[in-house]
């Protein structure tokens, strides 16, 4: 006889490798990722201006020096402590934030890594400490940004909010969400049993402070406030100008040779980078006159060009002089994404309505 549960539509022989391992990604991942990259360039940014400010004070005495790389180090296993010390959802972004604090602490000292004279100093340490968020951005990208979660996820995070509940109460809000994230592992091997758990689970009023998230919420909600406005993509577009002038600016001067101990290929390379970011741009123009959502991709797309290959060969040329156009880049990026989030919102909606309507009516779609 088929064992049902192994083979259905749900069943395990359909999942993912990592699934079958026991391996769900929580759906919150993405927030408390880009709470611990947040944390960790903070970190460099408020280091180096620390030191510049104080003049470089040496901890210790005589032939020992405290480095801030041991405060890092300290602060990261401090996170991994607590991260598995505790179940449930609540020690999360307090960890996103000491282990990025502590990995702000450690590579902002990479200079002294991979040079033979232990040279903090060593020019091009802006551009590895991008180029290591770059990649680290990236991998947060290719586990959470490519692949749609599984209703077996779903399932499994609300187990994980359902920890937090049997421990200690859930608020009204909590619930709401424990309950949303089982309806969408509806169909799984227990959903029912945990949709029964969720609402068994008493209630508190009191809430674990989560500081990050009010704060994503403060953003996002400003930033859909920011969307709506007539004006709001041509602020986008005027920023993304801007960093590109400045962008190239550095480029022709690496290229004219007028930046000493950097190769022209250098200023080439820039200005070849912000060439094609200009074009995707162009094209974004373009084509979101006619088409909204398509003309946020294109004008993504010159914005990730800019991030991923111009940003990096910036700072290698003017070092922590760049992070004024990241940040440019970062927030542009981050208004792109909430405002194809938005158009993709309102058409799936639109879809669901047009499908409603069709199925109580089925002379119109005939």
């Amino acid at each position: 006889m088929t064992n049902e549960r192994t083979t259905g539509p749900g069943g395990l022989a359909r999942r993912g490798h990592l699934l079958r391992l026991g391996a769900p990604r929580d759906t919150s991942a993405v927030r408390h990722l880009v709470t611990f990259l947040v944390a960790s360039v903070v970190t460099v940014l408020a280091t180096r201006a620390y030191l510049v400010a104080t003049g470089y004070p040496q901890i210790g005495g005589g032939e020992l020096h405290l480095a801030h790389v041991l405060w890092g180090g300290l602060l990261m296993a401090l996170a991994i402590v607590l991260l598995l010390s505790y179940v449930g959802p609540a020690p999360r972004s307090l960890g996103a934030i000491l282990g990025g604090v502590g990995f702000g602490l450690f590579i902002d000292e990479v200079g002294k890594f991979v040079t033979a004279d232990n040279d903090y100093f060593y020019a091009p340490t802006a551009a590895i400490i991008y180029f290591v968020t770059v990649v680290l951005v990236l991998i947060v990208e290719g586990l959470h940004g490519r692949r749609a979660h599984h209703p077996a996820e779903y399932l499994a995070v609300a187990a994980d909010r359902l920890a937090a509940g049997l421990a200690g109460g859930f608020t009204p809000a909590a619930r709401e969400e424990a309950r949303a994230l089982a309806a969408k592992g509806a169909g799984e091997p227990g959903a029912e049993l945990v949709t029964d758990l969720v609402d068994a689970v008493p209630d508190d009023d009191a809430d674990v402070p989560d500081p990050v998230r009010a704060l994503v919420r403060r953003v996002v909600g400003a930033l859909d406030a920011l969307v709506d406005r007539a004006w709001a993509a041509w602020l986008v577009i005027g920023a993304l100008v801007l960093v590109g002038a400045a962008e190239a600016t550095v480029g022709v001067r690496v290229a004219l040779g007028l930046m000493p101990g950097l190769p022209q290929w250098t200023g080439l390379a820039i200005l070849a980078a912000v060439g094609a970011s200009v074009v995707l741009l162009a094209v974004g123009v373009v084509v979101g006159r006619r088409n909204h959502l398509r003309g946020a991709v294109w004008v993504r797309r010159a914005v990730l060009v800019s991030l991923l290959f111009t940003q990096l060969l910036v700072f290698r040329a003017v070092r922590w002089a760049a992070a004024f156009g990241l940040l440019l880049d970062v927030l542009a990026f981050v208004a792109l994404e909430v405002a194809l989030r938005e158009e993709r919102m309102v058409r799936e909606r639109a879809t669901a309505g047009t499908a409603a309507s069709s199925a109580a009516d089925p002379g119109r779609s005939a």
